[in-house]
């Protein structure tokens, strides 16, 4: 679809909203709404009220609050970035920062061009609640961010104290097996007899014996006397023990096939016994623990109480990200802004720990959110949208030259403590979607909701490259858009770093010295400078082959230049540099670094050792 034209219409009712869902704040001079404030005293209920919005609704909104996203400006993702590069720069953040609020918002748009919306913010804080060593509570923090939130009279100390907790899905594994509590287990499948050892069958035999004993033992005991200790010499040695107001025994096994025997044992031989993994602290089982009923319906009972008792344990376990799997679960299109920096993070906390590569990452996100909807991807459509970075800027901006009347409805009410600053950016995100699906002619009322059907909006689903023009194909391979606002494409081989220039030396100085340098550099036209950070360039060469002959002339003929400091890396080098993690405060110490840390390596490499000790004769064998 080509650029929309910029069309510069007198607008009124642009948005609207009913003066008793929102307040307006003088400190900010702009809107309000009312934004149900989620914290771990009132999760359980809002929870619930969630899971119905997202039914209700066609589309869920999210925005993250964090505390960074970048330490240096040349960690953020530059125009010249692959999508590989733009990804590992997002993994980086990702693991080290943290999230201190998640906004979710559910939302449709009706026909009438009115946005309905049911905005909650959920406060975050990572702590170890069931003493397993997760999640992890040491991150960093960026001090602009945290002044933004101060400005917005954010509360750190409820955040702290009544923050959600959370953990990933891997994580949950992990813990389930260290808490150590009895679960049943998904053992149904019989191995056939012909398929046991002798050993196999020894095992089965006994343990079928020794539970025998156990069962008769018990059936016996209530008819004998209730003497305390006559009753504590039997447990001791039958070795059984109450579960509950239910006699049990714990059988000790060694191995997960052993478990299945104990299982496929119990299960055929005693109608009115349940078994039960004890998980090992440290991973695997500990011991089988064998559950006597006392009728059908007390077995019907006591499982459902199991499986009541498992629910309860993996909510408390899960914790917020109970929320990601009901938007997961509920398949709707999820709307976000900057989404590769907002997933990185929710894969990173709620799914698993990242993936090396982007390819990874998309195939594992895509499992759990078959739908990402971008807004910049819409924004490019409309062509003067494309240098603004922020949703309330671009916002601005369509009221001031397009008429796209969205009204929006918020039916939820809001306390005067909600009535504050936070998680505000999850409705003006659901506006911006619904304004510039309005200008672009696409009603999302008409959305289907499964993603695999056909969909105007597909085009734009799932495309994390920021700087890609091209939604049909986000695998650019290495060609890139060097500029913001310049879609001219160029191969990253044409990319040079260099460094070693006096600080506080231009871009435009910078260009002079190379331009005077030599011959080959002399025409203006021939190449062109960025700076990237304080301390480093970037020169695009237009003519292939030119950037070769500069890395190998920066020891030569432009020996003049090497001799007054500066120095220079092709693209492969920055590569190297995401790749390896060294993201220094500024680029020229991560490229010197990697080459410090490069020769090292093939130093050591080089080195070889000789020991006649160890040396085989072959003549000896």
């Amino acid at each position: 679809m080509p650029p929309f034209p910029m069309l510069v219409i007198k607008r009124f009712l642009c948005t609207q909203t009913s003066s008793s869902h929102f307040t307006f704040n003088h400190k900010t001079l702009g809107r309000q709404w009312p934004i149900k404030q989620v914290t771990k005293s009132n999760f359980s209920d809002s929870l619930h009220q969630l899971n119905n919005k997202i039914s209700d609704s066609d589309f869920v909104a999210v925005s993250l609050q964090t505390t960074g996203s970048y330490s240096s400006p040349w960690h953020r993702n530059l125009p010249f970035d692959t999508p590989e590069i733009a990804y590992l720069k997002a993994k980086y953040a990702a693991e080290r920062f943290q999230i201190l609020q998640f906004a979710v918002c559910p939302f449709s748009v009706r026909a009438s061009n009115k946005l309905i919306a049911y905005p909650f913010n959920f406060h975050l804080f990572p702590r170890d609640e069931h003493k397993v060593g997760m999640p992890c509570y040491s991150f960093s923090c960026q001090p602009s961010y945290l002044t933004s939130m101060a400005r917005e009279d954010f509360d750190f100390n409820v955040c702290i104290h009544d923050g959600i907790s959370y953990l990933s899905r891997a994580q949950e594994s992990a813990a389930k097996g260290q808490i150590g509590n009895p679960v049943s287990s998904g053992y149904v499948a019989q191995s056939p007899p012909s398929s046991r050892s002798v050993a196999d069958n020894v095992f089965v035999e006994r343990i079928k014996s020794r539970v025998g004993h156990w069962i008769s033992a018990c059936k016996h005991s209530h008819k004998k006397t209730n003497d305390v200790l006559v009753d504590s010499l039997r447990r001791l040695i039958l070795g059984g023990e109450d579960y509950g107001s239910r006699p049990s025994l714990n059988i000790d096994v060694c191995s997960e096939r052993q478990v299945q025997l104990v299982f496929e044992m119990v299960k055929s031989e005693y109608e009115n016994v349940v078994p039960l993994i004890i998980p090992a602290k440290g991973g695997g089982t500990q011991a089988v623990r064998v559950v006597l009923t006392s009728s059908k319906e007390d077995r019907n009972l006591l499982e459902k109480e199991l499986q009541d008792m498992e629910e309860e344990q993996s909510k408390r376990v899960r914790g917020f990200r109970e929320v990601i799997d009901l938007i997961s679960t509920s398949r709707k299109p999820v709307i976000a802004h900057k989404s590769l920096n907002d997933f990185t993070f929710i894969h990173s906390k709620f799914l698993a720990p990242l993936p090396p590569t982007i390819d990874e990452f998309k195939s594992s996100l895509h499992s759990a959110f078959p739908n990402i909807l971008d807004v910049n991807h819409l924004m490019k459509e409309v062509g003067p949208l494309n240098k603004y970075t922020n949703v309330p800027a671009a916002i601005s901006y369509l009221k001031r030259n397009f008429f796209a009347p969205i009204e929006i409805e918020i039916p939820q009410k809001a306390s005067m403590d909600e009535s504050k600053n936070h998680g505000h950016n999850v409705v003006r995100i659901s506006e911006l979607f619904a304004k510039l699906c309005f200008i672009l002619k696409i009603s999302p009322e008409a959305e289907p909701h499964n993603p695999e059907e056909p969909s105007t909006l597909k085009r734009y689903s799932n495309v994390f490259n920021l700087g890609s023009n091209s939604f049909q194909d986000s695998n650019e391979g290495d060609d890139i858009s060097v500029w913001t606002h310049n879609p001219t494409k160029i191969s990253i081989d044409n990319l040079v770093f260099v460094w070693g220039f006096r600080s506080g030396t231009s871009a435009v100085r910078l260009k002079n010295l190379l331009l005077q340098s030599h011959e080959m550099l002399s025409e203006d036209d021939v190449f062109d400078v960025r700076l990237v950070d304080k301390n480093c360039a970037v020169v695009v060469f237009w003519k292939t082959g030119l950037s070769e002959w500069f890395l190998t002339a920066i020891d030569g003929e432009l020996g003049e230049l090497a001799a007054q400091g500066l120095m220079a890396a092709g693209y492969e080098a920055y590569e190297r540099v995401c790749k390896s993690e060294i993201l220094g405060a500024d680029l020229a110490d991560s490229l010197v670094e990697l080459d410090r840390v490069s020769e090292a390596h093939t130093e050591e490499s080089a080195e070889v050792y000789w020991n006649n000790e160890l040396m085989i004769n072959l003549d000896d064998l």
